[in-house]
């Protein structure tokens, strides 16, 4: 690890304990009522009450989030590649998507329910939906974006397609394919808690309207913290095959 990554780490971690201490001196000088905004302690001390089922709620709600974006790369590749590969259907399908993108995510919700019940299926399609747009717009632009006379180079010693896009059109895309997966990582753990809030019979968004009535504001303060750590957990992980796969082809190009 270098010495400016390290330094880059460290300041992150500092800047993360300076809000917990901010966090911390807020309620504690301005006597915030527990109810209103609970100190960290004692929303840490929420993980302790095992009425609410913290790690089944846990799984329930990565299960939803990491379902729905792996659906959402497969599928938002999978059309890019077409797209670059049948420049017509590009032409017919690109509008209708954009036009599909601009429904509001959650009005969908409830048909979901309609169709697909309570339960994990309709908040992974919720999430799919909402994350699945930028996936394939980055990716079919960076499949767009390899010169043209490299490709006519590669033609001219019979090349085939497949070894056009293999060796060159993906290269290429790789950062604009990360660029829109990291959109994506964001928008899915959005996507999932809508899901739970519309209807849901498990996951931290069903927990959070679930205390909300008794105004147990620890619970929902270290629910939404698990959310952010799930959601951290896949933007760490697209991240890291990120640097594994572009930088190392930087380095051998």
């Amino acid at each position: 690890m270098g010495t400016e990554q390290l330094q880059r780490y460290t300041l992150a971690v500092l800047s993360h304990l300076a809000l917990l201490a901010a966090w911390h001196l807020f309620v504690t000088l301005g006597n915030v009522p527990t109810f209103v905004m609970p100190s960290p302690l004692a929303t840490a001390n929420a993980l302790l009450r095992p009425e609410y089922f913290w790690w089944r709620n846990i799984v329930a709600t990565a299960g939803e989030i990491f379902g729905g974006y792996a659906l959402a790369v497969v599928v938002g590749i999978g059309l890019a590649v077409l797209f670059s590969w049948f420049r017509w259907l590009e032409i017919a399908l690109m509008p209708l998507l954009v036009s599909l993108n601009m429904i509001p995510k959650v009005a969908l919700g409830p048909l979901f329910i309609v169709w697909f019940s309570y339960g994990v299926v309709p908040n992974i399609l919720i999430a799919f939906s909402i994350s699945f747009f930028p996936i394939v717009l980055t990716t079919a632009r960076g499949l767009r974006e390899v010169e043209p006379d490299l490709i006519d180079l590669v033609r001219s010693i019979r090349a085939s397609r497949w070894q056009i896009f293999v060796k060159i059109q993906l290269p290429g895309a790789l950062p604009y394919i990360f660029a829109g997966a990291k959109v994506a990582a964001i928008l899915a753990v959005a996507g999932a808690i809508v899901g739970e809030f519309l209807g849901s019979e498990r996951g931290l968004g069903y927990l959070m309207l679930q205390v909300q009535v008794t105004l147990d504001t620890a619970a929902m303060f270290m629910a939404v913290i698990l959310i952010t750590l799930i959601g951290v957990v896949l933007y760490g992980l697209v991240l890291g095959l990120e640097r594994i796969l572009v930088v190392r082809d930087a380095r051998i190009g």
